[in-house]
């Protein structure tokens, strides 16, 4: 991308010689943009106050900077209103709040979630049917291209069914589910529809409205490039009404009442806001905006669209889900034969210097479906906005290199047994 100081190329302290390439944004973006970390060190030196919690300047501007934030995120998936914003520790505790917000215990009900999705969305499903407080059903994945059927989601719809709860884009495969028709069943059958985004957002365009998304949760340390430990919840207005707390506590007004507020954002948001991550993450999604969902996203399919034609011909070699650059974002999951997924992720990071991710990646139903769940899972690169298609052939250079020498092992091994 355009912003000239970065480049996926880092190094490590240990030698400083030795240049790293970062493959691992599924688990959080690397590197940030410079903005990020600067507004943060303001932050800490400058400000150091909490929104919401004074009427002295500093905190006024903090104050500010999460009203910023709430309204550009709400734009970025064309939201309707800004205080619909619920910021969050991560994804993970946004969809906590949005699934065992919509369940009542004392009434119970039904839960559909899918083999695509990650646990975030399946433990905390899977707790509620311990409890005996639900049922749930599991919609599968086609096996090839990683995707859900819509016509499973509709058939599984009962009269008592609280939510339907889907990861947006495979943390695995990269398959990109088809989000505009589920949410049109959903919102047929008037289901609240939950949407993993963790993948997507500051990836490609959402349209909260135009998909009939009910709830989005998203992470702000991946695609939206901010720092650890921040995230959100969009709830469609008139979803505040059907989603409960899950926690009450200050919230800077209506102190004098006993009762947690109504009103939003300060209905699910109880305690002192992560204000130096937000801070932090507004710069990041003005860096996305600057560079638009748009470009990112076709860069993204330039990338994804290199890796696929490097990967052509390496014996040995596969790669999970779509098998081209449609319905998939920058997310791969490969495997050699005769080499373990953990094997393949050190080679690469000692041969190579580049950093992926092996195992199971939290989304055994996933693995299993594809066939890598008793086999150690898979080895996976993600891209981020700042690696180049020079990066991505070289890592594709690295694959096919290590798939040769492995073959040559086993011929030597062959012989010698001969």
């Amino acid at each position: 991308m355009p912003d000239s100081a970065f480049s996926g190329r880092c190094f490590s302290k240990e030698d400083s010689d030795v240049p790293r390439l970062y493959m691992d944004n599924a688990a959080t973006s690397f590197p940030k943009p410079r903005s990020v970390h600067e507004a943060m060190s303001r932050y800490a030196t400058e400000s150091g106050a909490s929104p919401g919690r004074g009427g002295y300047r500093e905190a006024r501007e903090i104050g500010a900077i999460i009203h910023e934030c709430r309204a550009r995120l709400c734009d970025l998936i064309h939201g309707e209103r800004a205080e619909s914003i619920i910021f969050t520790s991560n994804c993970t505790d946004a969809l906590n709040l949005a699934i065992k917000g919509l369940v009542d215990p004392r009434v119970g009900g039904h839960a559909i979630c899918t083999h695509t999705d990650h646990n975030s969305i399946l433990r905390p499903v899977n707790a509620m049917a311990e409890l005996g407080w639900i049922d749930q059903t599991r919609v599968p994945i086609d096996p090839g291209s990683g995707q859900v059927d819509p016509e499973d989601i509709r058939r599984a719809i009962r009269r008592d069914t609280r939510l339907i709860a889907i990861t947006h884009g495979s943390n695995v495969t990269g398959a990109i589910q088809p989000i505009r028709a589920i949410g049109k069943i959903a919102r047929e059958a008037g289901v609240p529809l939950i949407v993993d985004a963790a993948q997507t957002a500051g990836h490609i365009p959402i349209d909260v409205q135009a998909d009939c998304i009910d709830l989005l949760a998203a992470p702000g340390h991946k695609s939206l490039l901010g720092p650890p430990g921040t995230g959100f919840l969009y709830l469609t207005p008139g979803m505040e009404k059907r989603v409960r707390p899950l926690k009450e506590g200050g919230t800077g007004s209506l102190s004098e009442e006993p009762r947690q507020p109504d009103l939003m954002p300060d209905r699910y948001e109880s305690g002192s806001l992560n204000a130096i991550g937000i801070a932090g993450l507004l710069e990041g999604v003005k860096w996305v905006e600057a560079h638009t969902i748009e470009k990112l996203a076709a860069m993204d399919q330039d990338l994804v669209r290199t890796f696929i034609e490097g990967l052509d011909g390496i014996t040995g070699l596969t790669y999970f889900g779509p098998q081209s650059v449609r319905d998939r974002i920058g997310v791969f999951s490969v495997r050699l034969d005769c080499m373990g997924a953990a094997d393949l992720s050190t080679a690469l990071e000692e041969h190579y210097g580049i950093l992926t991710r092996a195992g199971l990646h939290c989304a055994p139903l996933v693995h299993r479906a594809i066939g890598t769940a008793d086999l150690g899972g898979t080895t996976r690169f993600s891209f981020g906005p700042f690696l180049s298609r020079q990066d991505v052939s070289f890592a594709t250079d690295a694959l096919a290199q290590i798939a040769t020498d492995q073959l040559e092992g086993r011929a030597a091994q062959l012989k010698g047994h001969t």
